[in-house]
C-alpha cells in the first residue's frame, strides 16, 4: 500500500504488545482493520512493564515540536480514559519536582518559568506547602517545590491489557509468546507476509514496528538500518503496608511514584549511571531503597519486591520514528522512548495514517526518513 494511496489495509500485524503497539492496534481495530498483535512474551510484560510510567510533557523541553507531541499524548490519554474507562490504570495525581543544590534548583525554576510561557499549567510552593500534599515527605521547609497538577503515572500492563482486550473482542487477534523472524516482500518491495517462530506464516498488507528495544532487529528484516541508542535503566520496585505518597515524584536522587495500593516504584538516573560499572543489580536496588527512605522515612518498612534492568527503545537522534518508510511499502514504525506519554496520541495519528494515506503535521519532525537505509 503506497503512501497516500488511501487503500484501507486488509491486515495490519502489529510486531510488539508494550504500550505503544497496543495504542496502534486498538485505534487500527476501531477504524475497521483487520489487526494481529504479535509480540514474544505476553501484552505488556516487556518494558512497559518496567517503565517509570510517567505521563508528562515537563521533562519535553528540547524541542517545541516534541514538547507539543507529549502535550497532545496527556490529552490523548484522557480521551481513552474516558472510552475505556480510568479503572486501574489512568492516575491523573499531578507531579511534584524539587533539587538540593543551588545549580539544579535554578534549572528547575528556569524550566517551569519557560513551561509556563507555554501555557502549561506551573504551580511553585514551598517545602512546607507540598508537605500540606503530601505528609510523608521528608525536605525543607523553604525549598522550591515545583508541581505540574496535570500530568500522572499509568499502570502500563493494565493499560495494554484492557486495550489489547477490546481490540480482540472486536475481531482482532493475538498471537504472544511468538517472534517474528523474518519478513518477505514482494517483486514491487512492499510488504507481503510474516514469518514467525512457530512456523507460521501470516499474509498481511501491512507491517508496524513497535518492538520497543528490539526495533532495530526488525527494521532488520526488511534491510532497514535503524539506528538505537543503548541506554539501560533499572527500576525497582517496593512493598510497603500502606503507599504513604500519592503523585509522581522527582526528589534529589530519587524518583518516587505509587504503583498501586500496597507497591512504589523508584528510579533514578544517578543509579542508572552505574549499571554498566559492574555493581549488582541487588546493590542498586537497594540504592534506590535507600534514596526512597530518606525522602520517605515512612518506607523505612518497607522491602525490595522486584528489581529489572530494561533497554530504552530510543532512536539515535533521542526522537520517536513514527510512519511510512518510503523505501518498503505497507512498513511503518513506532518506536519511542516515553512511549507511556506517546501511546494514545502516536497509536491514533498513525493508524489514521496507515488506513487512509494521511500523514499528519504533528509528526513531521519524527519521520524514519530521517535515518536513510
Amino acid at each position: 500500500m503506497s503512501i497516500g494511496s488511501g487503500k484501507r489495509p486488509e491486515c495490519v500485524a502489529v510486531i510488539g504488545v508494550g504500550v505503544l503497539g497496543a495504542c496502534v492496534g486498538w485505534n487500527l481495530s476501531r477504524q475497521g482493520a483487520e489487526v494481529v498483535f504479535i509480540d514474544a512474551l505476553q501484552p505488556g510484560e516487556g518494558v512497559t512493564n518496567w517503565s517509570f510510567a510517567w505521563v508528562n510533557a515537563s521533562n519535553k523541553t528540547v524541542r517545541k515540536s516534541y514538547f507539543d507531541l507529549n502535550v497532545a499524548g496527556m490529552a490523548a490519554h484522557r480521551e481513552v480514559a474516558g472510552t475505556i474507562g480510568p479503572d486501574s490504570w489512568w492516575f491523573p495525581s499531578g507531579h511534584l519536582r524539587w533539587a538540593d543544590d543551588p545549580a539544579a534548583e535554578t534549572k528547575l525554576l528556569e524550566t517551569a518559568e519557560l513551561l509556563a510561557r507555554w501555557e502549561y499549567r506551573v504551580e511553585v510552593f514551598t517545602g512546607a506547602e507540598a508537605r500540606r500534599l503530601e505528609p510523608a515527605l521528608a525536605m525543607p521547609g523553604e525549598v522550591p517545590v515545583v508541581c505540574y497538577p496535570d500530568e500522572a503515572w499509568v499502570h502500563g500492563r493494565h493499560l495494554v491489557s484492557r486495550l489489547v482486550g477490546q481490540a480482540v473482542e472486536a475481531g482482532a487477534e493475538l498471537r504472544s509468546g511468538t517472534a517474528v523472524c523474518d519478513i518477505s516482500t514482494g517483486t514491487d518491495g512492499s510488504v507481503r507476509t510474516v514469518a514467525l517462530s512457530d512456523g507460521t506464516r501470516l499474509d498481511v498488507d501491512v507491517v508496524v514496528n513497535a518492538a520497543g528495544p528490539h526495533a532495530a532487529n526488525v527494521a532488520a528484516l526488511v534491510a532497514r538500518q535503524l539506528p538505537m541508542r543503548r541506554e539501560p535503566g533499572v527500576v525497582t520496585r517496593i512493598d510497603s503496608a500502606r503507599v504513604p505518597i500519592g503523585r509522581v515524584m522527582h526528589a534529589p536522587h530519587i524518583e518516587i511514584r505509587p504503583d498501586g495500593d500496597a507497591s512504589m516504584v523508584l528510579h533514578s538516573r544517578e543509579i542508572d549511571a552505574l549499571i554498566d560499572t559492574g555493581e549488582d543489580p541487588s546493590e542498586l536496588a537497594r540504592m534506590l531503597h535507600e534514596s526512597a527512605r530518606n525522602v520517605v522515612p515512612e518506607l523505612s518498612s518497607s522491602r525490595i519486591a522486584e528489581t529489572r534492568t530494561a533497554h530504552r527503545p530510543i532512536p539515535a537522534d533521542g526522537f520517536p520514528s513514527v510512519g511510512a518508510v518510503p523505501s518498503v511499502p505497507g512498513y511503518y514504525e513506532a518506536v519511542s522512548h516515553s512511549g507511556i506519554t506517546l501511546g494514545p496520541v502516536i497509536g491514533r495519528l498513525l493508524a489514521t495514517e496507515i488506513v487512509s494515506g494521511r500523514r499528519d503535521a504533528m509528526l513531521a519532525d519524527f519521520r524514519p526518513e530521517r535515518f536513510p537505509s
